[in-house]
């Protein structure tokens, strides 16, 4: 069971949607708050990334091929120049061309500097964030010098050579790369952090809880309990339970009934299959056991929370 991608899965609302950013020094642009993550992708020259919500955040410095993640699709500025203020064009300024729209910058007449960008927006439920992207830092900053990704650079470089030169088939390949970069660019952070650090980066390929999260996310309508979990952790119930806390950051029992939870909302919002079903497929054996579950998660029963998300 691949965790990370059904982790993002769960949590998403919508498809993606981004612009090509060309900036001409002096150039910025204002980014407003957005639900969901926000991301970037450098693909000629170079920039700075202004946060305006985190005003402990220095400003980024942001080169060629580098990609920055922005967990909670906060304000912040993308400008040549950290003193550069940033604007906010209007819809007439954006042009619709495929395979994404674009908008220019700055003066591209007048000499100055070029930097080019992929900048989106990754639609996902940020009220109730999986831990996974919960533990992020606000902003994830994967530069291309260092030289640890070459799968995420990789897809960086075809995405600006798709984009550069768009040919057959680039509306249907650009999207796909953009959904993709999301899973790339989170394992590449997953990735860096160190071996002894705690949380879903260890807990991920940790010998004891990785299986057991593995048993939950496989089958998690089965009846699983602290000490079932613990028999494929190969640690005792305690130990077990000790270590699985501190990792995912919240007991074993808490964790399976937040997964079941947020399977069930998506089966509401996604389909149309009978609460029974729903029930049934996240580990309840009533209708009623499954709405006070729910309820007591969402603070709404399953019918409403689907008619709400069938309305928005």
């Amino acid at each position: 069971m691949d965790i990370l991608a059904e982790a993002l899965e769960s949590m998403r609302t919508g498809r993606p949607t981004s612009v090509r950013t060309d900036g001409h020094a002096p150039w910025g642009l204002r980014l407003p708050p957005a639900a969901g993550a926000g991301f970037h992708v450098v693909l000629h020259g170079s920039c700075w990334l202004v946060p305006v919500d985190s005003p402990h955040l220095e400003p980024v410095p942001l080169d060629v091929g580098d990609v920055v993640f922005l967990r909670s699709g906060s304000r912040h500025v993308l400008a040549d120049h950290p003193g550069t203020p940033g604007e906010v064009p209007g819809p007439e300024r954006y042009t619709k061309a495929p395979p994404i729209g674009s908008v220019v910058l700055g003066d591209d007449g007048g000499g100055g500097a070029r930097t080019s960008l992929l900048c989106g927006n990754y639609h996902l439920d940020m009220a109730r964030p999986h831990p996974v992207v919960r533990q992020l830092p606000e902003v994830v900053h994967l530069r291309a010098r260092d030289g640890r990704h070459p799968e995420l650079s990789a897809a960086v470089r075809l995405l600006g050579a798709e984009l550069d030169n768009p040919r057959i088939g680039s509306e249907g390949i650009v999207p796909a790369l953009i959904d993709s970069l999301l899973l790339y660019i989170l394992r590449a952070w997953l990735e860096d952090q160190p071996a002894e650090a705690e949380g879903w980066s260890t807990a991920l390929r940790d010998p004891a809880v990785a299986p057991a999260l593995a048993a939950i996310h496989d089958t998690p309508s089965a009846a699983w309990t602290v000490e079932s979990l613990a028999v494929r952790s190969g640690l005792s119930r305690a130990a077990f339970a000790r270590r699985f806390t501190t990792l995912v950051g919240e007991p074993p029992m808490a964790y399976l009934t937040r997964w079941r939870m947020t399977l069930a909302a998506k089966l509401l919002r996604d389909s149309d299959v009978p609460l029974l079903t729903v029930a049934a497929r996240t580990g309840y054996s009533t209708e009623f056991a499954l709405a006070r579950a729910f309820k007591r998660e969402y603070g709404i029963a399953p019918g409403g929370y689907r008619r709400q998300a069938r309305a928005a």
